[in-house]
């Protein structure tokens, strides 16, 4: 059985992939801008139409089988989380650790959702090829019900449909004009639901605005470059474009398709087979279950139509046509919940059973890693251009100075501040008592630092993280003094009632000669005091306020009271 399947341009433009995925026949381009994205824009509107499960130019009668397997779905969906589930950590140069990380995270986690961002971005590129990210700053709102809302810097995925960038025509590299354009449906003065065209067109220097092909506004560019990132997801040697995942997979899910809607008819058509009557009038038999027809001429026969097909061959056809798919997107047939026996599998033994997604996953890092340094670059320039006080040493944010070369003012202009690696965390899964392990041999021998180490176990801010470890471990130490200084107070007062010094499990202290000590007198040599053993040492400023924090620890603070004698005087004559 074969299906004729249109072009997907005239199936996008009728059905509702018609805003979402393909702008052919909504948004109108010009022959130039044709022949340049026309080609890129059909690949577009073929991948998400599969995507999204249109598999079919038609439908089948009613009551006919029609089966839609979205293999292509699950693979990009698959690819996409194993690839950013776990996220992406950023790391920069050491003379910026104090300001740079943290502004970063403000932007990536409070401004925007990260996680978010980062599956919106590979879904583009995996379906598409091609990912597009908008940079931009959002000033200070106020909303209806009064509460205000900081300015924050916008990382915004594009859908790679609406995105017309120009590019020097010897460097592929370098953007020198970027087009922004797509339909929208909106509400006219007089109330009737009407699309409507924008256009933004960004270059280095200005920024323009278009509705309806009429200029609305025109402004420079304060940030001096194009703040646009373009991702390709797999690159192609000589071409500015990428290529998606699925882009090789299309055919054969479609020829899947075909295949189960084949067996199926066969299996519908043989389970209400058609009885054949020979000899014999249909219309005299009661047709039913349990049914037992007699009088039939000698010669008649009454069978039913069987199944002569094997569909062993079938179904083995769509086994290999599904193992195909496997072996061109290297998504192993268990990561699809194929049922395998539990098995203490190594790292190592599970990396070489994922190779071929291990290996896709590093081509598309490479390149993404790229792009979401761009983005990062974007981010501090627009951060440091509409709030310039980010360019200071905070002391209230997650940063911490560590060296004395560490500046508290960032010069926007030194290329180093802009200089954001990409640390991309293992995809497959790891156990951590074995990493912890690892790590701990390693600091037993003298081969890893503490530093590294939190680094290793994907701390963002390891000096911030080793400060606080120190803190806690000066806080258990004076609260460990306290409860000494405690134990000291109640045995220093046993001592004055009862002349018997004690220790700690409450037994009486011999003296030096050998026998306990007599009521009044000290035990052995010991010396009374504050500060046995301590007459004539002068005691520095951190030592004093240590132990002035010890003291307080151990008893706590009263605060000074002083009685209102007008409220007592009141209550006497009340």
């Amino acid at each position: 059985m074969s299906f004729a399947f249109f072009p997907p341009n005239q199936r996008a433009a009728g059905s509702d992939l018609t805003i979402s995925v393909s702008p052919l026949g909504l948004v109108e381009l010009s022959d130039e801008d044709f022949e340049v994205h026309g080609p890129r824009l059909n690949r577009y509107a073929t991948n998400f139409a599969f995507y999204l499960g249109h598999h079919w130019a038609y439908r089948r009668e009613a009551g006919e089988p029609q089966i839609t397997l979205n293999y292509v779905a699950t693979f990009a969906r698959y690819i996409n989380n194993f690839c950013f589930s776990k996220g992406v950590k950023f790391a920069v140069s050491k003379r910026f650790e104090h300001i740079v990380p943290a502004l970063l995270k403000r932007v990536w986690e409070v401004d925007n959702d990260k996680q978010s961002l980062l599956n919106s971005v590979g879904e583009q590129g995996g379906i598409t090829g091609d990912s597009f990210v908008k940079v931009a700053y959002e000033p200070q709102w106020v909303d209806s019900a009064g509460g205000i809302h900081s300015g924050r810097v916008r990382i915004l995925p594009l859908n790679s449909a609406h995105c017309f960038p120009e590019y020097h025509p010897h460097d592929r590299d370098r953007l020198v004009g970027f087009k922004l354009r797509y339909k929208f449906w909106t509400t006219g003065a007089d109330g009737a639901r009407m699309v409507m065209t924008y256009t933004e067109v960004l270059t280095d220097t200005h920024i323009q605005e278009f509705l309806n092909d009429e200029l609305i506004d025109s402004r420079p560019n304060p940030l001096g470059v194009i703040p646009v990132a373009h991702i390709r997801n797999i690159s192609v040697s000589g071409s500015p474009w990428g290529l998606s995942d699925i882009g090789d997979i299309i055919s054969i899910n479609r020829e899947l398709n075909e295949k189960m809607t084949d067996v199926s008819d066969i299996i519908n058509y043989h389970a209400s087979p058609t009885t054949i009557v020979q000899g014999a009038k249909a219309s005299n038999l009661e047709r039913g279950p349990r049914k037992i027809w007699g009088g039939l001429p000698e010669k008649a026969k009454v069978y039913n139509l069987e199944n002569g097909v094997d569909l062993a061959g079938p179904m083995g056809y769509i086994q290999t046509l599904k193992l195909a798919m496997h072996e061109i997107t290297g998504v192993p047939e268990s990561a699809l919940g194929q049922m395998q026996p539990i098995s203490n599998t190594s790292g190592v033994a599970l990396s070489i059973q994922w190779y071929p997604l291990i290996n896709k996953n590093s081509l598309k890092q490479l390149n993404y890693g790229i792009g979401i340094k761009r983005i990062n670059e974007l981010v501090l320039r627009t951060l440091f251009c509409h709030e310039p006080e980010t360019l200071l040493y905070d002391p209230k944010t997650d940063g911490i100075k560590t060296e004395e070369e560490q500046p508290d003012l960032l010069d926007p202009n030194d290329p180093d501040v802009y200089n954001v690696d990409c640390v991309w965390p293992s995809p497959l899964p790891v156990d951590k008592l074995v990493a912890l392990n690892e790590i701990q041999a390693k600091l037993a021998i003298g081969l890893e630092s503490k530093r590294n180490a939190l680094v290793e176990l994907g701390e963002e801010f390891p000096d911030e993280r080793l400060e606080e470890m120190f803190s806690e471990q000066r806080r258990d130490v004076i609260e460990q003094g306290a409860l000494e200084l405690i134990k000291a107070t109640i045995s220093s007062a046993i001592l004055q009632m009862t002349g018997i010094a004690t220790e700690e499990g409450g037994k009486p202290v011999a003296s030096s000669e050998g026998s306990p000590a007599q009521p009044g007198t000290p035990a052995g040599n010991a010396q009374t005091g504050v500060l046995p053993g301590a007459t004539g040492i002068d005691l520095g400023v951190d030592t004093k306020s240590l132990l002035n924090q010890l003291v307080t620890t151990a008893y706590g603070t009263k605060l000074p009271q002083r009685r209102n004698s007008e409220d007592a005087s009141n209550q006497e004559t009340s």
